[in-house]
């Protein structure tokens, strides 16, 4: 058995008008599962595809506090596209962020409701992804995180060190998964998190013991109403594992 990355789950105070933002940003399609959720993925796009990895807005009433442990790389093609890029997207509503990168060649901004995110600097390992280049995540340990989400998916392992880790699909399309060594620790439920699904034909309540086993926990939540699994990683980070698909 095996589970793989399928979309980004992310909280907002209003997901209508923060799926609007993203849809705009990355060029997608906006759909919506119910009342509070809004759905994001290419035009076109036939779920679950490795090509991207799809995007979930779900409304929740608390706000952002502190920085968030989970963000996007955007791609660009050339440092013109860059700047266009970021000139596009302060006008729909993102703002210039500072988390204390100082000098470096791609721009840290936030959405409309404060989530960082960068747009990177032209580099040739992101050219085919489309245009979320990379998901990244804040740890303590990236080649723990490494093991552990190497075990946990069927991603392939490109790179880990000390300072980072870094995954894709083994089919070699979509965004890159990446590990970023950081000094702060986790302090709040996140607001953004990962979503994986095991293949059709496995067994829900199997995979989530195989990843127990591998150092997953059973998240802090209420878990009487869903279909799904809230575990979380050997760094305390809460993601979903969904029902078979």
């Amino acid at each position: 058995m095996a589970t793989r990355l399928v979309q980004i789950n992310m909280k907002a105070q209003d997901d209508s008008a923060l799926g609007r933002f993203w849809a705009e940003a990355l060029g997608w399609a906006v759909d919506s599962e119910g009342p509070g959720v809004t759905n994001l993925e290419p035009v076109g796009f036939a779920y679950p595809d490795p090509v991207a990895v799809c995007v979930d807005i779900v409304a929740r009433p608390e706000p952002k506090t502190v920085k968030n442990r989970v963000h996007l790389d955007l791609a660009t093609t050339s440092t013109a596209h860059q700047a266009e890029l970021v000139a596009r997207l302060k006008a729909l509503g993102a703002t210039l962020a500072d988390v204390g990168q100082g000098d470096v060649p791609w721009t840290v901004m936030a959405d409309p409701e404060g989530n960082e995110f960068c747009v990177l600097e032209p580099r040739p390992i992101y050219q085919d992804t489309g245009p979320i280049a990379a998901v990244v995540v804040d740890c303590t340990d990236p080649r723990e995180m490494a093991r552990f989400w190497g075990e946990a998916m069927d991603w392939r392992l490109h790179e880990v060190a000390d300072d980072h880790a870094t995954m894709r699909s083994a089919q070699g399309v979509g965004p890159y998964l990446e590990f970023l060594r950081t000094p702060d620790t986790k302090s709040v439920w996140n607001r953004v998190h990962l979503d994986v699904r095991p293949y059709p034909g496995d067994d829900l309540a199997a995979e989530a013991a195989r990843l127990r086993a591998l150092g997953a926990t059973n998240a802090d939540v209420d878990q009487s109403e869903i279909s799904w699994t809230v575990l979380a990683d050997p760094e305390g980070n809460e993601f979903c594992l969904l029902t078979p698909r």
